[in-house]
């Protein structure tokens, strides 16, 4: 089923030139966000910027579905959010290829991000029969302690376009079977894939007789972002997008005291070593550094390699690369989609222009993709770049498939390189070496929050608290304990003695 037609069988409606709103969309706004496809640059639909009249009947809305939802046991929340894994599953390929379509990554790419979406669905379900609390001793006779969690409320959600639907399904799972509701802000750039969500879970809640405030979507630019980050209504507020958006939003929302889960920028290493598989360096290498066209938090920027192997690894790339197939990423014979759009080209080529100039030295060229397949200006070639670390556009993250080659000589000098940028999110090592291997993961090691062994920067299971340090942001999404962050921790003492021994022996007699 094409892109199209999925929106179509969803029920969506239409108005002008194919404009989609969703079962809960609140119409009437006379400005829209117009989607093209980066694929082949084709107008696929329309969506209603959410005013500020609209955004409060949306907040009145949640608001009002908080007060039923809280109340519901929490594995009963669970039981809704199974149902909507079911649904997913039904969907996963038109779904996909709507991922893929109006993002631009590959097929098999965005097929797995609605399995990733799956994923969490199975989790939280587990997780609503889990939300353990703590027993403690009191010191005080007759006294008994324990703690519990309670859901916060409206959870606010700031999306970006690179997952346009599974990073918003992990916080918005987690947050469900917690017994919180959800305004989702989705990315500008990519507005129907969130009308697709929002409308196969609208049609859940519908079937359980649910309000469907209980997920709500707003859309917009900033300014819509800005309702949120202000709003004393949303205690928690979880964005993801660039450094530069979460330092606003962290500000904003702390001025007020409220909560924030920020995942921002990553600029993600994999030291090779002499002792390295140098079959699974290639395969984590390059699909770290070309998945989704470079454009994942993720992506792998950095190789630091060994002296000793270093023209290996160099000659390994340079044979490598030329075998990429780019093109539609809906052809699942291609490797590399495009760029998101026209801006990205731009970010892309100045990136190269820079490193130029600072007289780096291109392995593998890069440039822009012109001719039959290529109309819509966005797609690129990936390119490998000889560097040095402490470059200015080495040390900052660039959305596109540039690889940088970095050389080393001992462990302690690449595990120096590999922390010496701005941001933490994703690291690797790729050794057979135990001690090396050990030796990154500890507290000496790699300062990112995510180190991996023999695996690449690139893709996390749902398992694992997902999330960086430094200028990444801080926050944990997805599994471990991340449902903690979505829920405020209550300390109970009940007395069930006769007296009222007060805490430190303190004595007031009357």
């Amino acid at each position: 089923m094409q892109p199209k037609e999925f929106l179509k069988k969803l029920g969506l409606k239409t108005r002008n030139q194919g404009t989609w709103t969703g079962l809960n969309d609140i119409t009437g706004s006379r400005r829209y966000i117009d989607s093209y496809s980066p694929v082949d640059g084709e107008f696929i639909g329309s969506v209603s910027i959410t005013t500020r009249e609209q955004y409060e009947q949306v907040m009145q809305s949640a608001t009002d579905a908080f007060q039923v939802w809280r109340e519901m046991p929490a594995p009963k929340r669970g039981e809704i959010v199974r149902q909507y894994g079911e649904v997913l599953r039904q969907y996963k390929d038109p779904l996909g290829r709507l991922v893929s379509y109006e993002m631009g990554k590959s097929l098999q790419e965005g097929f797995g991000e609605v399995q990733e979406m799956i994923d969490i669905c199975d989790f939280a379900v587990g997780l609503s029969r889990q939300l353990y609390g703590l027993t403690m001793h009191s010191e005080r006779p007759g006294h008994r302690m324990y703690e519990q969690w309670h859901p916060l409320g409206i959870v606010g959600i700031i999306s970006a376009f690179n997952f346009p639907v599974a990073v918003w399904s992990w916080n918005a799972c987690l947050a469900w079977v917690c017994g919180d509701v959800c305004v989702w802000k989705p990315s500008e750039k990519t507005p129907l894939c969130s009308i697709a969500c929002q409308n196969l879970f609208q049609k859940v809640l519908k079937a359980n007789d649910l309000p469907e405030g209980i997920s709500c979507i707003v859309n917009g630019d900033y300014k819509v972002g800005e309702y949120m980050t202000k709003d004393h209504r949303m205690p928690l507020l979880s964005a993801t997008g660039s450094t530069r958006m979460g330092k606003v939003v962290a500000q904003t929302v702390a001025a007020r005291l409220g909560r924030s889960i920020l995942e921002l920028g990553g600029n993600n290493a994999i030291i090779i070593t002499p002792s390295a598989d140098m079959k699974v360096v290639l395969t984590g290498a390059v699909f770290g550094a070309v998945g989704t066209a470079g454009q994942r938090c993720t992506t792998t920027r950095r190789l630091i390699i060994h002296e000793s192997v270093y023209e290996q690894v160099k000659a390994t790339l340079a044979k490598a690369y030329p075998q990429l197939r780019i093109g539609n990423p809906l052809d699942s014979n291609n490797h590399v989609g495009p760029l998101i759009d026209k801006g990205a080209v731009e970010n892309y080529l100045y990136a190269i222009g820079e490193v130029k100039k600072s007289k780096g030295k291109f392995l593998v060229e890069g440039g822009v993709l012109e001719g039959p397949g290529y109309e819509s200006g966005c797609y690129v070639k990936p390119c490998i770049a000889e560097v040095e670390n402490h470059w200015d556009i080495v040390q900052h993250e660039t959305f596109a498939p540039i690889l940088y080659l970095i050389k080393y000589g001992s462990i302690e000098e690449a595990i120096a390189l590999q922390n010496a940028v701005p941001q933490g999110l994703s690291s690797d090592i790729m050794t057979n070496n135990l001690r090396e291997a050990e030796r990154f993961l500890s507290v000496a090691g790699s300062d990112c929050g995510i180190a991996n062994v023999n695996i690449g920067t690139s893709g996390a299971e749902i398992g694992g608290a997902f999330g960086g340090e430094k200028e990444t942001g801080g926050g944990r999404e997805s599994g471990s304990d991340s449902w903690k962050a979505y829920m405020r921790r209550q300390t109970n003492t009940i007395n069930y003695s006769e007296q009222l021994p007060l805490a430190q022996g303190i004595k007031f007699d009357l």
